[in-house]
């Protein structure tokens, strides 16, 4: 039996929906059982409520080998990294009591930072907890910056024929799609071959710059000759406040975290062979393309 938290979302849906297709038994966490319905359809087991609760996740893990585990996004959160350190516990508890001896996380570049990483921060105390059980085997999985956080961004193009950040034009960076995530957390899901506490970084098929994406996505719409803007910090944290509602705190994360990618302190990880996933930043303009038209 697995159980997976996030199940409606962009890595925990597909890896349900994955582990189903392979036969296996399957425990969704959603506070939604609408969004869940395409998973219990297939055959999985639902518990309803939220995958930050205690007693919610304590009754989801009962019996069960092996966990997915992330940290939902709470983006009006007044004190984020206290949120996700409390959803962190929250998790730890609930392996501890049912003995969970397997569970694969998703964590982030820049988890090995102890301050200094905005949104960040919280996964690296979720791998420091985590990695604290007895007996339990844990992976902690560090994808790059993902192709999707450039989606928000069709919109301000169809608008202002732009597409901007506070993230330096020039800086060279991986990038990864998220079905490359789910797709990877299945397969040593369903191999079970990791033991101890590791991490395993998940980079993409290459290193990109925001220029060149905003040339390939702005192509992909039929306007090759996009601007990249670099935006300073304090208008993208008003931007983010006014147009997508986070919390002031959130929002300073958000610039915290951008600021450890400009400076070269998050993305550290080597590329190797096993890190390098398969969708290229050409192939997911198509998305880009398909949220551009109906913007």
């Amino acid at each position: 039996m697995y159980a997976i938290t996030g199940a409606t979302g962009n890595t925990g849906k597909r890896i349900a929906l994955a582990l189903l297709e392979a036969g296996k038994q399957v425990r969704v966490i959603s506070r939604d059982a609408e969004k869940a319905k395409e998973l219990t359809d297939k055959g999985a087991e639902l518990v309803l409520g939220d995958t930050t609760n205690e007693a919610v996740l304590t009754k989801a893990f009962e019996g069960v080998e092996a966990v997915y585990a992330m940290i939902p996004p709470n983006y009006q959160s007044d004190a984020f990294t206290h949120y996700q350190e409390n959803a962190a516990k929250a998790i730890d508890n609930a392996i501890k009591v049912n003995g969970v001896k397997y569970a694969v996380t998703l964590s982030s570049q820049g988890a090995h930072l102890s301050e200094g990483s905005g949104v960040v921060l919280g996964l690296h105390k979720m791998e420091e907890i985590l990695n604290k059980i007895e007996g339990l085997n844990v992976l902690h999985l560090r994808p790059t910056y993902f192709m999707e956080n450039s989606l928000g961004m069709a919109g301000m193009l169809k608008e202002s024929g732009i597409m901007g950040a506070p993230v330096k034009a020039d800086l060279v960076f991986p990038v990864i799609a998220t079905q490359d995530i789910a797709d990877y957390a299945t397969k040593r899901l369903l191999t079970l071959d990791f033991s101890g506490k590791s991490v395993q970084d998940l980079l993409g098929p290459r290193d990109v710059t925001y220029k060149e994406m905003t040339q390939v996505y702005g192509a992909a719409v039929g306007k090759p000759e996009t601007p990249y803007v670099e935006f300073s910090y304090e208008d993208f944290k008003q931007a983010m406040m006014q147009g997508m509602g986070l919390s002031d705190n959130v929002a300073d994360m958000f610039i915290e975290f951008i600021q450890s990618m400009n400076d070269g302190r998050a993305m550290v990880a080597r590329r190797t062979e096993e890190s390098t996933t398969p969708t290229t930043i050409e192939e997911f303009a198509q998305t880009f393309r398909y949220v551009y038209s109906l913007n």
